[in-house]
Order: structure tokens, then C-alpha cells, then sequence
């Protein structure tokens, strides 16, 4: 090869490694990293992530949160108070998790361990969905428990999914954040779009027609669970379940035994307890006629979708940014600046400012999509934790517990915040102490800057943080044939 040739190979040779730039690499360098974990981990499981994370809990999540919400202020006509214990129960099958997690890796049916599963949330769903949405005559309990039903589904299905991430997680442990990543954006994304599209949809079919359309979202999990690749087992003793079961039990019990473990379970918990949900008070403010801001079902809707949009910029900032950063300095951050974002509810519940001459809509769309971006971009590295976390042929129940404590917090925080607006008094129409319950809000979330010290340090190593831990090793459950 003479000179000239060997200048052109070389400079072809940078211009493919040099990375894109302008409009044209911020469009191509997603689409060359999704290509890429296509080609590593296989097509079906990143269309599953997709639409477990980014269809059923993206745009459910977005369509369901505020038809629920209307559900219960407009038909179930309940107070602020007793909406945040009715989302806590609606709630209740995320904190069994571990046990669909137990199932999913344990007992497989007719040799599939994901397959039917996917499957059977489809179904719950569907039928859940349906029935909410034909119910003439909407009574109290039964909503809950199809609420609790739809629930449900989405927990089963996302459990499964979950498990699927984690094996990849073992099998690829240098595209653990990077899957992370996927399934915070597909669900960011997603709850861009439902949000979104839930104040239109609301204005034209009501509540009850937004629970029909999330039926048909129940239904790509079926069709999922037909497609997914997975390895059939050939032969497996059902007679031996509850001895597997057990051995669970056991590696479960010694995993949690371990110092960063249980250290690491009880500060997820807590950060999410002091964080005090009040929303359905701020809901009620947002759309009461008379002493509220009177926002319409549409103003609701892209409000929430502004905060979707900041949710998604958390998981950007966190893949492009912070990803190998060490975990106390992003949390110590990410929980200061999260606990300042509440003051902005603090600031517009005053009216300070309408003073300054902010717009109410500009002053709530900024506060919401700060306040998601913070806490998405604050919860990240845990979640990266937990997948590092879990022990091998259990990594679905054992993911599936870490995420069971992060809904028995979020659950607590919701009935805290019930508790608080029921002492306070702040009702349907009655909103004078709303700004004291924001304020003892903001004031909780910075306790756990004081938690810091029970999330294990972790060291890098070639730029790869690794996390020490006691290795626990652990027999298949189930065996190949």
C-alpha cells in the first residue's frame, strides 16, 4: 500500500469511529445505540421493554393517572384525603411483586417461564379494563377492584419483564446501565405520549371510555407472550415446587443478610416515605372553579405531560452524564435539589407568582417537569443498584422485591400524605392550609440527605463502578433438558 492510499484508509478509518455531530448525530446516535442492543440481546426482548415500559405502565400509566384521578373527584365524588388511600390499595399488587417475581422463576408453564405470564397479565387486564369501562351504575368497591385488577396486570407484567432485564443484566454486565436506560426512556416516552393524549381523550369518551382504550394496551401483553423469544423447557418436576420455593426462600433470606443489601432496601424506603404525596390536594386545587386555578381536563393533561417530558430528560442526563458517577454524590444532589422543587408548589399555591406577573400554567408546567427530572435522575443509580444486587436464578423475585419496597414506600408516602391532608383539613373545597402541608413536604424530603450513610460506597475500577458484595452462589431452580 503506498502513501496516498494508506492517508485515504486511515482517514476513512476516523471518519467511521469519529461520532456524529449536529442534527444528524443527535438523531443517528440513539438509532445506532437501540441497533445495537437489538443486536446484542435480540429483537423481542427490546420489543418487550418497549411495550411493558414504554405502552402498558408508559401510556397507561399516562392515560390511567388521570382518568383515575377524574374517576374519583367526578364519579366516586371522594375527598382529597380519601383519594390518596384509595391510590395506596389501587396499589397493592406492586408490593406483591416478589411473589409474581417467585412464580416467574420457579414455576414455568407448559415449559415457558415468561411466556405465560405475559400472557395471564394481558388477560387480568383486559378483563379489568373492560369492566370498568361498561360498569352503568359505578359502584365504590367494585371500581377499586378492577382498578386493583388493571393494577395488577401491569405488575405481572412488568415483574416478568423485569426478570428478563436482570438475566441480560448477568449475562451482559456492561449493558446493565444501558438497559436501565431503555426501560427509563421507553416509559418516559410513554408517559409523554399518554399524558399527552389523556385530557383529549377524557374531554371526548370521559373516565370510564379512557378505561375501555387501556384494554386494548392490556392486549399487545398477549401478543407479546406469544412472540418472545425464550428456551422451552423440556422437563421439569412440579412436584419438587415447594422445596424450589424454599431454596428461594433461603438464598432470598441470606441475600438480605448481607450488610449493603438490607442497608441499601431500608434508605430506598425511606427516601420515598418522607417524600409525602400530596397530589391528589394539588390535583383538586388545579381543577376547583372557585378558589383553585380551574385548569380543564386538556391544561391537566399536558401538564402532566411537561412532566413526563422532565421525567425523560432525568433518564437523558443520567445515560449521558452521571451514569458512572459515585451513588452518594448524585443522591446527596438529586435529594437537595429535590426537596428546593417543592417550594415552587409552595410559591404558586401562595400566589407569589401571579405578583411577579408569572402565568399560573407557565409557573405549573415548570415546576412539574423540574420536580420529575430531579426525581427520575435522583432514582436511576438505585435501580442500577438493585439489578447489580440480585443473585443468579432468582434475579426476577429478588428485583422484584427491591421494587416492592420502592411501591411499600411510595404506598406509605401516599398514606402519609392522606393523613396530612385530612389533619390540615384540606378537602374538595377547602384549600386555606394546603400551603403548610406543601411546606412540611418540602422540609421531609431533606431527611434523607441524613440516610445517605446506608447506601453502600461503591469503588471504580477502569471506569466501571463496581459495587463489593458477598457472592452468594446457588443451584439452578430449573434444569435444561
Amino acid at each position: 500500500m503506498d502513501l496516498e492510499e494508506r492517508v485515504l484508509f486511515e482517514s476513512d478509518y476516523q471518519n467511521e469511529d469519529r461520532p456524529e455531530r449536529g442534527l444528524c448525530g443527535l438523531i443517528l446516535t440513539p438509532v445506532k445505540w437501540f441497533g445495537m442492543l437489538v443486536e446484542e440481546l435480540h429483537w423481542s426482548f427490546v420489543l418487550g421493554v418497549v411495550i411493558v415500559h414504554g405502552i402498558s405502565q408508559g401510556i397507561g400509566t399516562g392515560l390511567g393517572r388521570v382518568s383515575t384521578q377524574y374517576y374519583m373527584k367526578d364519579v366516586q365524588k371522594v375527598q382529597p384525603s380519601e383519594s390518596q388511600v384509595y391510590h395506596g390499595i389501587i396499589q397493592i399488587p406492586w408490593i406483591l411483586k416478589p411473589l409474581w417475581g417467585l412464580f416467574t422463576d420457579v414455576v414455568p408453564v407448559f415449559g415457558y417461564q415468561r411466556r405465560p405470564y405475559f400472557i395471564f397479565a394481558g388477560v387480568v387486564g383486559v378483563i379489568s379494563m373492560l369492566f370498568l369501562s361498561l360498569q352503568k351504575n359505578p359502584n365504590l368497591l367494585l371500581a377499586l377492584l378492577s382498578l386493583t385488577g388493571g393494577s395488577a396486570g401491569m405488575a405481572i407484567a412488568a415483574v416478568t419483564i423485569d426478570a428478563c432485564v436482570i438475566q441480560h443484566s448477568l449475562s451482559h454486565p456492561s449493558l446493565a446501565g444501558d438497559m436501565q436506560s431503555l426501560c427509563g426512556l421507553n416509559s418516559s416516552i410513554g408517559a409523554l405520549l399518554g399524558f399527552t393524549a389523556s385530557g383529549f381523550l377524557l374531554r371526548l369518551v370521559g373516565p370510564q371510555g379512557v378505561f375501555g382504550v387501556l384494554s386494548i394496551l392490556f392486549g399487545l401483553l398477549i401478543v407479546l407472550g406469544m412472540v418472545i423469544k425464550e428456551t422451552h423447557i423440556r422437563s421439569f418436576a412440579y412436584r419438587g415446587v415447594n422445596e424450589k420455593f424454599h431454596d428461594v426462600g433461603k438464598a432470598m433470606w441470606k441475600t438480605l443478610k448481607s450488610h449493603d443489601v438490607w442497608r441499601s432496601c431500608l434508605y430506598m424506603y425511606l427516601s420515598l416515605v418522607f417524600g409525602l404525596d400530596i397530589r391528589e390536594g394539588l390535583f383538586y386545587w388545579f381543577t376547583d372553579a372557585k378558589t383553585g386555578l380551574a385548569f380543564s381536563q386538556e391544561v391537566v393533561g399536558s401538564i402532566f405531560s411537561f412532566a413526563a417530558a422532565g421525567s425523560l430528560s432525568g433518564v437523558l442526563l443520567f445515560q449521558n452524564f452521571f451514569k458512572d458517577h459515585p451513588f452518594h454524590g448524585v443522591q446527596f444532589w438529586t435529594q437537595l435539589l429535590y426537596a428546593a422543587s417543592g417550594l415552587l408548589d409552595l410559591i404558586m399555591v401562595l400566589r407569589i407568582n401571579v405578583r411577579f406577573g408569572i402565568p399560573d400554567y407557565f409557573f405549573v408546567v415548570i415546576d412539574e417537569a423540574v420536580s420529575h427530572m430531579i426525581l427520575r435522575l435522583k432514582w436511576m443509580p438505585l435501580l442500577v443498584l438493585s439489578s447489580k444486587l440480585c443473585p443468579s436464578g432468582v434475579e426476577g423475585t429478588f428485583f422484584a422485591l427491591f421494587m416492592s419496597i420502592d411501591h411499600i414506600g411510595l404506598m406509605s408516602s401516599s398514606w402519609a400524605g392522606g393523613l396530612l391532608l385530612h389533619f390540615l383539613n384540606v378537602s374538595r373545597t377547602e384549600f386555606k392550609n394546603l400551603w403548610l402541608a406543601i411546606l412540611i413536604r418540602s422540609i421531609s424530603r431533606l431527611v434523607p440527605i441524613g440516610l445517605l450513610f446506608l447506601v453502600p460506597r461503591r469503588h471504580s475500577k477502569k471506569g466501571d463502578e463496581v459495587l463489593k458484595i458477598e457472592k452468594i452462589e446457588m443451584a439452578p431452580l430449573v434444569n435444561d433438558a
